[in-house]
């Protein structure tokens, strides 16, 4: 493979007669890879690393290093950094929709797998939407009023408990769809009390003024449901005529069963259980009256809203400052249309932009937006919790309006130098039958209206190690909710441009200097070859 003529130029600077000692290295460090700190023994651990003990490296082992699993584009050293010990309120929180679902949202099975799934890949919110089995004596999760086929919850639960602290020691909250009678709801107590046991933390009977931190909560399970009322009204007329109702607002399903008050005959009046009331953390719900109404924050206690995306970019046209300033001391939830009857999913930004912890997304739903989630979860050692700028966290007569342009304050430097391992990942005739590949590389930025582009290099023509050397340069007006995106594609004249490789950073994780990019495929998993080489500044 071919070393690009400025990384040549490179090695000659920081070596003498071909070979690059640890003195050297430690220099290159410093001055390119702006590792300011270095010391002898990082490079010597690199050194160890490569199995160069002896003289020292020559520019096949200076390459090799580059292009290494021990020069990622973020730091691993850093693991979790951000202050743990705020309100939940002050932190994104890495959060599934429907989680569930296998597929669409009308007609796939519904299982405890894509669960696990999830959570492994480190999400922190789990949602569960609760029904009686067909029996009315059990209660199983399903997407209600579909064709979805359910799973039992206690299998739910029992999942939820052997794989909530894998990918992370930081809490795990089950929101939930309630869908149950006062019985089953103190069978749904019964259920978590005795599966989850010590692990589930609940406030008891006064509820919370505030809510307590990750750090407090590290290893525990919390719920956030709708608080049942103190008398459950029958709710034979309303759901007779939703199902009835062939509208696909019945997916919208937060406007329709959990934020909306029912009414409707009142046939029966029974008491809640109150059990099953005190296991909740996190009390959800809508108020009545406007979009006033909703943001109000109430000094005296907190609660969870959620708004469909739509929803959220409505109201925020004339509330951006009053959402904010409720995300403050409130959790916000945001999730998708009900008309994404396909699982797919919005961008992301909409909600962090507003300050919206609890952005709710179909992990099975692959492409760009969710490469934008994945990226954003990859700061903070990738435990599912990312504290929020200041910005979004002060409250102040001038705050925080994301439609209103701001100056730049950095400008990101992407130099993208070459790329290698499609030969190794990808079968011969993955692109082009008759020819080798044309790769080019989409480099953007995901963030706040006023930053957010994408760039295309040159495409490469007939090479598996094409070599750009192209940089790229991005103003970011919010560095501290851009996220870097990556992707390559591999040009066909004749049909779409083939797809070959993605990965999402956030910029204000990057460390600076060149780096080796692994890349990842459609649906997120990592290749085990394939990685771009590039460098990263801040000017």
């Amino acid at each position: 493979m071919a070393v690009p003529k400025e990384i040549k130029a490179l090695f000659e600077r920081y070596s003498d007669d071909g070979i690059m000692t640890i003195d050297h290295l430690r220099r290159f460090l410093v001055e390119i890879q702006k590792q300011d700190n270095a010391t002898v023994g990082d490079a010597q651990d690199i050194f160890y690393h490569l199995h160069e003990l002896e003289l020292g490296l020559n520019l096949d082992a200076f390459f090799k290093y580059l292009f290494s699993d021990i020069n990622p584009p973020l730091d691993p050293k850093l693991g979790v950094h951000h202050d743990m010990t705020a309100p939940l309120s002050h932190y994104f929180i890495f959060t599934g929709h429907n989680s569930y679902l296998t597929g669409n949202q009308l007609s796939s099975d519904c299982s405890d797998v894509p669960i696990i799934d999830a959570l492994q890949k480190g999400v922190r919110v789990i949602e569960l939407d609760l029904w009686p089995n067909s029996n009315k004596d059990d209660v199983d999760v399903l997407h209600g009023r579909t064709l979805t086929t359910p799973v039992e919850l206690i299998k739910c639960l029992r999942s939820i408990k052997e794989h909530a602290f894998t990918a992370s020691d930081y809490p795990v909250a089950i929101t939930l769809e309630d869908h149950l009678t006062p019985d089953l709801q103190a069978k749904v107590a019964e259920m978590v009390t005795q599966t989850f046991g010590d692990i589930l933390f609940f406030p008891g009977s006064e509820g919370l003024k505030e809510l307590p931190s990750p750090e407090f909560l590290k290893r525990r399970i919390i719920i956030s449901t709708k608080p049942p009322k103190e008398y459950l009204e029958a709710k034979e007329k309303k759901e007779k005529d939703s199902e009835d109702a062939d509208d696909m607002n019945d997916l919208d399903e937060d406007c329709d069963d959990e934020d909306e008050d029912d009414e409707g005959d009142i046939t029966s009046k029974r008491y809640v259980a109150r059990e099953y009331k005190q296991l909740i953390t996190i009390h959800a719900g809508k108020p009545k009256g406007g979009l006033e109404e909703c943001f109000k924050v109430d000094p005296e206690k907190v609660r969870r809203l959620s708004l469909s995306e739509p929803q959220l970019e409505s109201a925020a046209e004339a509330h951006a400052k009053e959402i904010i300033r409720f995300t403050q001391r409130n959790i916000l939830r945001v999730y998708p249309k009900g008309t994404r009857i396909d699982s797919s999913n919005y961008n992301p930004l909409i909600g962090w932009m507003h300050g919206a912890q609890m952005v709710a997304f179909n992990m099975q739903g692959h492409g760009k937006s969710l490469w934008s989630m994945y990226g954003m979860f990859r700061a903070n050692g990738g435990c599912g919790y990312v504290k929020k700028p200041d910005f979004l966290l002060k409250s102040s007569s001038h705050g925080f309006d994301p439609r209103v342009e701001l100056p730049v304050k950095t400008i990101l430097k992407v130099k993208v130098y070459m790329g290698k391992g499609w030969s190794d990942d990808f079968k011969g005739t993955s692109f082009d039958v008759f020819s080798t590949p044309d790769f080019y590389v989409r480099v953007g930025i995901a963030g706040v209206p006023a930053d957010s582009v994408m760039k295309t290099t040159e495409a490469r023509t007939n090479t598996w190690t094409p070599v750009w050397n192209e940089e790229l340069k991005f103003p970011l007006t919010v560095p501290e909710l851009a996220l870097l995106r990556i992707e390559v594609n591999e040009y066909d004249m004749s049909e779409k441009d083939d797809f070959g490789g993605q990965t999402c950073l956030p910029v204000f994780e990057l460390r600076r200097g060149i780096r080796a990019v692994p890349l990842y495929n459609f649906e997120g998993e990592k290749y085990n070859s394939t990685k771009l080489l590039m460098q990263f500044d801040f000017a």
